[in-house]
């Protein structure tokens, strides 16, 4: 499927749901996960020693100190014009979700409003004591940051061994299911469970639009357009007006 064909897909749309990965982050210049540590004093440590209840239990200093370093790296960055596509798809179809795999906040910030944050955010804090969700969008002068109930808040950050929020991935199933296409940009699909919501739109007939550098394991049946999600999303956008 071409550009042009996959255009005329999205143009016949009237619910769309929309997948995104690190991928897309990383065109704004905002490191991977894995990547996160950067070079200095964080070079020596393994993010997926630090993204755990058990290392925040142990050391939430440490765990704070480094996603504060990651909050400060998000706040340097800015949305990329494949971001900013689809805040303004918002207004174009009659029904649209973006479910993302990122953390940094930067769809919010480029105007998307309907957003699933299957791994949270880092933009949000929860209180230990009452589980409320705070949204913090400034950087924390000291860390660890406390409540106004003088309990510790801890990153609002899906880590290895917990479940996802409630409800986002039923909801973002729900919405894959009654969409007229699924679009997936910058991500390898290699994550689950986001990344099931591609063999069950294919099971249902369900058109995926798969926008990224490198194919993935569904490539073979899905619309691939090769390229970065900055370049590809705007230019499937100049088609569709």
């Amino acid at each position: 499927m071409s550009f042009d064909e996959a255009a005329k897909v999205l143009k016949e749309a009237k619910k769309v749901v929309i997948l995104t990965g690190a991928g897309v982050s990383k065109e704004s210049g905002l490191d991977t996960f894995r990547d996160a540590k950067g070079d200095g004093l964080w070079s020596q440590y393994n993010p997926m020693e630090l993204a755990t209840p058990q290392a925040f239990q142990r050391d939430p200093d440490l765990v704070w100190r480094w996603y504060n370093f990651r909050r400060d790296k998000a706040f340097e960055t800015s949305p990329n014009p494949g971001h900013e596509v689809i805040a303004t798809w918002e207004n174009k179809f009659e029904k649209l979700l973006l479910v993302t795999q990122n953390v940094d906040g930067l769809h919010q910030r480029a105007g998307s409003k309907k957003v699933v944050c299957l791994h949270g955010n880092l933009l949000q804090v929860r209180c230990l004591k009452s589980g409320k969700t705070l949204t913090k969008e400034e950087p924390f002068e000291s860390v660890p940051p406390y409540c106004q109930c003088g309990s510790m808040l801890r990153p609002d950050i899906v880590w290895f061994g917990e479940a996802l929020p409630e409800g986002a991935m039923e909801k973002s199933l729900g919405a894959t299911l009654e969409a007229d296409v699924l679009l997936v940009a910058g991500t390898s699909l290699q994550v689950y469970p986001a990344a099931s919501l591609v063999p069950y739109a294919l099971q249902r007939g369900i058109p995926v639009i798969e926008v990224n550098v490198e194919q993935s394991d569904f490539s073979s049946k899905t619309c691939f357009l090769s390229g970065p999600s900055g370049e590809v999303l705007p230019k499937l956008d100049s088609l569709l007006s």
